[in-house]
């Protein structure tokens, strides 16, 4: 679901709709600091318009071997959405340390599955490959999404068939993060999303679901308690059961106050009461597992 669209509609609490004549992820962009990244945009990772990024680098020295590196992804059912509307996202990474890639790819009409996995995929292999020189560390990459971004994320990082084509493998991060996720969703249901995945022929290997049966990289898995636009139980707690029984490392974390969209806003500087997200990504993302 795409921020913006919810937002508009009364996500985004009262003290920050006063700002009048601003959008709702123009809102949330106006209490970015300046003192916290620098910031890369427009940064091509492939040939269409579609395939770019922009980079949030922490102010301050590294730490050794690099700052680790986090690729998001957001979400607006594959039909809409702008890397410029999650500059909130890429700051809160960026305020904790972590060196944050914020990455367009291509929408329906112009694809359809699989098409936008092969440009995640291709995002995720310029971090990978540029993560030393913008001093990150390549053995610390994670990829990261919201909603549709989720969907994203998880099928980059638990089938092999996306990143195989560019010679990498799923075991070369260092986890995944998924926020309000749709891991299981045929037969589709919502019109904006049928054309995307062929309905009524959807095909079912486009389920990440269908790829936890076996170990995978570690995995945080967060959602809100009462998200009423993708079923938690059915797709976080279900993936998260999945995965946990295949013998993935798995972090489940619920969020009470959140809704689908506001646990998105919550990167943002006004609406982190909201949920303590990003703590808990940044504590997930920083934290070592034990060999």
């Amino acid at each position: 679901m795409n921020i913006r669209r919810v937002l508009l509609t009364g996500g985004l609490t009262g003290g920050a709709l006063a700002l009048a004549g601003c959008s709702p992820a123009r809102v949330l962009n106006a209490w970015l600091p300046g003192d916290t990244h620098t910031l890369t945009a427009d940064v091509a990772y492939g040939d269409d318009p579609r395939q770019r990024l922009d980079i949030y680098q922490p102010r301050g020295p590294a730490p050794a071997g690099g700052y680790p590196v986090v690729l998001f992804f957001y979400g607006g059912s594959w039909n809409t959405g702008s890397r410029a509307d999650y500059r909130f996202v890429g700051e809160a990474l960026a305020s904790q340390g972590l060196l944050a890639l914020v990455a367009d790819y291509r929408l329906y009409p112009q694809v359809s599955y699989p098409d936008f996995l092969h440009d995640c995929a291709r995002a995720l292999a310029y971090a990978l490959r540029e993560a030393p020189r913008l001093a990150g560390d390549a053995q610390r990459v994670f990829v990261m999404g919201h909603s549709a971004g989720a969907y994203n994320a998880a099928m980059l990082a638990l089938d092999e068939r996306w990143l195989a084509p560019l010679d990498l493998s799923p075991k070369q991060l260092a986890g995944w993060i998924g926020l309000a996720g749709p891991y299981d969703f045929i037969p589709v249901v919502n019109p904006d999303v049928r054309p995307v995945f062929h309905h009524p022929n959807e095909p079912p290997e486009s389920q990440p679901i269908r790829h936890a049966d076996r170990q995978a990289i570690r995995s945080f898995l967060g959602a809100a308690r009462t998200d009423s636009l993708v079923n938690p139980q059915r797709n976080t707690e279900q993936l998260a059961q999945r995965l946990q029984r295949a013998g993935t490392d798995v972090t489940l974390r619920w969020y009470e106050r959140a809704n689908h969209v506001t646990l998105a806003g919550a990167f943002a500087r006004p609406l982190r009461w909201i949920a303590p997200v990003l703590d808990d990504v940044a504590d997930f993302v920083k934290t070592k597992p034990a060999l």
